[in-house]
């Protein structure tokens, strides 16, 4: 086998321009050695040892053509998900399914939670085997959004939550290429103080690290969101908080059993902004007692009025799924989820009126076809649509990448939201067609952080190793983007500046004048 494979790369250097001329090579070379095929995976990981040991030169074309799912990193980063243990739910929301040993909410047979189940749950482990499985498929997952699901992260145990980031960041920073760990976990035995004494350690030890957490990202429900809970998600590293939203309508949240109101999403959205946290939306079209209209309508909403705002927005498109309230109702008759067509025709425009602020995630959740007893099962929607001609001014939609960084031009929007007003600093292209990077500035005097908070810095481009100076990323655009936010924080007479920076990146802003001061990347600016 290692000697095919190493026939493949070296005849791959000189004959290999696209992917058929790989599929080609392939089946020669396996018809030759008498195997029954080469797998990608195989061949990454022997290429890139002949790479280390110098024995051969980079491909960057074979490299590229070997790597799966290539848009995992051409946002910059490497998303890696872990997800929380099962414990108990604070709601009783209609539509949550809750199996036995799955987090509430959950499927067993999502892609996920299968993977959370293989590594039982554990952090470390499910942390390690993700960044194996990226770089088994040819990533360089060196800059990690560290995004832990499970459902609201605000309820579960204090001591373990600190358990469980501290076995995240240990993870990332024991890991060896292809799956190698230095060392092990640490023990739940441990005392929360003793928990607390070791996370700090292993994140002043990940600021210098090979894989580096640059951004962590926690999920709860709005009325869990308080000043004491914030201080603690920066303790823990967070910078990004997904909350389940759902809908904006006190009507339709009561009937659904959601537990909370407009009220209490409006308050904390108002306090994650005030602490400089980027915020994620998950909302819900076709939940019992809304319609299309009223679904479009209240979407709309979210950026016309300033007590929401949100930066980024998942759709996930109501579901029937068998041991949920929702189930029930579907049986007797009392809910009838959208058609696809009428699906579609809703999601098309509501990505119309996104503004060019807001990053769509997802459109869709990830679960399998067999588990939804009624509603949308198709999962590639974002593609469909694309193929359809549907238009979107977003974030996702407008990124760069893999183009490589061309003129641009530096714009500024300005846009008030909870008490506060936000500026979305951009390197667009000249048409405005590709964005090349951004920086979230907000302008707040009373934020208990600092009048003026950097809540997002991000340069597009495939993920660029620190150090090779190539594609979009490290070419000194970021520099300028946050140039520019210091610059309008001096002008709205603001005497320092802070950046909700994610533990991985702290030294870039060092290396910019800031220093760390209670989590924050702080800089003084007159």
């Amino acid at each position: 086998m290692i000697e095919a494979i190493r026939e493949l790369i070296e005849r791959a250097q000189i004959s290999v321009k696209n992917r058929d001329n790989l599929l080609s090579l392939k089946r020669e070379i396996s018809k030759k050695y008498k195997i029954d095929s080469l797998l990608n995976a195989d061949i990454i990981k022997e290429y890139k040892r002949l790479l280390s040991l110098k024995l051969i030169d980079s491909n960057l074309i074979l490299e590229n053509l070997l790597r799966k799912r290539t848009i995992r990193t051409l946002s910059g980063i490497a998303p890696v998900a872990v997800l929380t243990k099962p414990y108990p739910c604070p709601g009783t929301c209609a539509y949550c399914p809750r199996q036995k040993k799955v987090p509430v909410s959950y499927l067993s047979n999502e892609p996920a939670v299968m993977r959370a189940i293989r590594c039982g749950y554990h952090p470390y482990t499910q942390t390690a085997s993700r960044l194996r499985a990226l770089e088994n498929n040819g990533h360089q997952p060196e800059k990690i959004e560290l995004i832990v699901i499970g459902g609201t992260w605000s309820y579960l145990p204090v001591k373990y939550k600190y358990w469980y980031v501290l076995n995240c960041f240990r993870a990332a920073n024991d890991y060896l290429s292809f799956g190698e760990l230095k060392k092990s976990p640490y023990r739940s035995t441990l005392h929360t103080a003793e928990l607390k004494r070791l996370l700090l350690w292993e994140q002043k030890k990940n600021e210098k690290a090979r894989y580096r957490i640059i951004g962590l990202t926690l999920e709860t429900r709005p009325d869990y969101i308080n000043t004491k809970e914030l201080e603690e998600m920066r303790l823990l590293g967070c910078t990004r908080v997904e909350m389940g939203v759902q809908i904006t309508d006190d009507k339709i949240l009561t009937l659904n059993r959601r537990g909370h109101g407009v009220k209490e999403i409006a308050e904390a959205t108002a306090l994650l902004k005030k602490y400089g946290f980027k915020i994620t939306y998950h909302i819900m079209p076709a939940l019992p007692g809304s319609n299309p209209k009223l679904d479009f309508q209240l979407f709309s909403g979210l950026f016309k009025d300033e007590r929401f705002q949100p930066d980024q927005i998942k759709f996930y498109p109501t579901v029937v799924t068998a041991g949920s309230l929702l189930y029930k109702w579907y049986q007797q008759g009392k809910y009838k989820p959208y058609s696809d067509k009428v699906l579609q025709k809703l999601i098309i425009k509501c990505k119309a009126v996104v503004p060019e602020y807001v990053r769509i995630i997802r459109l869709i959740r990830d679960i399998p076809s067999e588990s939804i007893i009624a509603g949308n099962k198709i999962t590639n929607l974002r593609q469909i649509m694309k193929q359809q001609g549907v238009y979107c001014r977003c974030i996702r939609c407008r990124e760069a990448k893999d183009a490589p960084i061309s003129s641009y031009s530096i714009n500024i929007q300005k846009y008030q939201a909870a008490g506060g007003w936000e500026y979305f600093i951009s390197a667009d292209s000249l048409d405005k067609s590709i964005l090349f990077g951004f920086c979230r500035l907000r302008l707040d005097k009373s934020s208990p952080i600092a009048p003026a908070i950097v809540r997002e810095l991000h340069v597009y481009g495939e993920l660029t190793p620190s150090g090779t100076g190539f594609k979009v990323q490290h070419r000194g655009l970021g520099k300028e983007l946050l140039v520019k936010a210091e610059q309008l924080a001096l002008t709205a007479n603001s005497d320092k500046i802070a950046v909700i920076s994610g533990v991985g990146v702290r030294d870039y802003y060092r290396r910019r004048g800031y220093r760390l001061y209670n989590t924050y990347m702080m800089k003084k600016l007159n």
